[in-house]
């Protein structure tokens, strides 16, 4: 492909911008074409098409997928900014007066889901009955950036820059064992419980941490592969496991086996994309989270 600039410059029109930018989210022809409601092949001819009349490449193939060369990330941030003006301009019109109304994509983990999340909706469907939530708590990082989701709730001590967002509070952990167990295996000590662990499926989780840290020699007796699951084999009284103290409030058949444990701790962060954040469905499902989200 010629890698001069075309004699004559190409104006793009909007359904370009549309591609770009899916492009530059998706990083696959695939992700891309989901994205868009079309099929691969429209989408690679349409890039083809893009990057011929402009005389330039816009991504780059790789293993990783198609990465976008710093003109890509230019084009896919004027996009962005298209994209939100055209949001608010249509939530002005379907949506007049106090009414929000329309789809709000979040992402988070199964325990905040669980123990965070899901209680607090019943409200927020009272006050805004139009607004649809989709909820992602799975382990694959998920990007605001690339509009993979509109909301983010994450423990992180240190969110990313480019973001906007409020710090919720600490989340707290705590040794825990379920009424399931008989009271002579809930009185042990620590090291000699038989654990759930989370090990393999998130091992840099605080909780896994902890443990390995602080008692080294203890090899769980079962491994999950999600924090929601070392909450439901805890309560059925297979071991003891590390949980967040939130966790205690939604289970009552869970037992705290002493205080919040030392050096294991994370940050619970609601965060937004800044070109995103002021759309009226996204503003109000974030006030709502980060006046009713408590923690412990």
């Amino acid at each position: 492909m010629k890698t001069s600039i075309a004699p004559t410059q190409y104006p793009l029109s909007a359904a370009d911008l549309e591609v770009v930018l899916a492009l530059a989210r998706g990083r696959t022809l695939a992700q891309a074409a989901q994205k868009l409601g079309a099929d691969a092949s429209t989408v690679f001819r349409a890039l083809q098409k893009i990057e011929k009349n402009l005389g330039q490449r816009l991504f780059e193939r790789s293993r990783q997928g198609y990465l976008p060369v710093e003109a890509a990330q230019e084009i896919a941030a004027h996009a962005e900014r298209i994209e939100a003006e055209l949001e608010a301009a249509r939530a002005v019109l379907l949506a007049p007066g106090d009414d929000v109304s329309g789809r709000v994509r979040v992402s988070t983990t199964d325990s905040v889901l669980r123990g965070l999340v899901l209680p607090c909706l019943p409200e927020l469907a009272r006050k805004h009955p139009g607004l649809q939530l989709e909820l992602d708590a799975t382990k694959e990082a998920v990007s605001l950036t690339r509009r993979d989701a509109d909301l983010a709730l994450r423990a992180t001590p240190r969110p990313p820059e480019h973001l906007v967002g409020r710090h919720l509070g600490t989340i707290r952990f705590v040794a825990c064992v379920g009424r399931a167990m008989p009271p002579a295996r809930r009185r042990k000590p620590l090291e000699a419980q038989e654990w759930i662990g989370a090990d393999e499926g998130m091992p840099e989780h605080p909780s896994v941490r902890w443990r390995r840290r602080q008692l080294p020699r203890a090899t769980p007796a079962v491994l999950v592969d999600s924090i929601s699951a070392v909450v439901d084999a805890v309560r059925a009284g297979l071991g003891a496991g590390v949980l967040p103290l939130f966790m205690l409030e939604r289970e009552p058949d869970l037992i705290a086996l002493g205080a919040p444990l030392e050096g294991c701790a994370s940050e619970l962060w609601l965060l937004a994309h800044p070109e995103s954040r002021h759309l009226r469905r996204i503003a109000a499902t974030f006030q709502h989270f980060a006046e009713s989200i408590r923690l412990p």
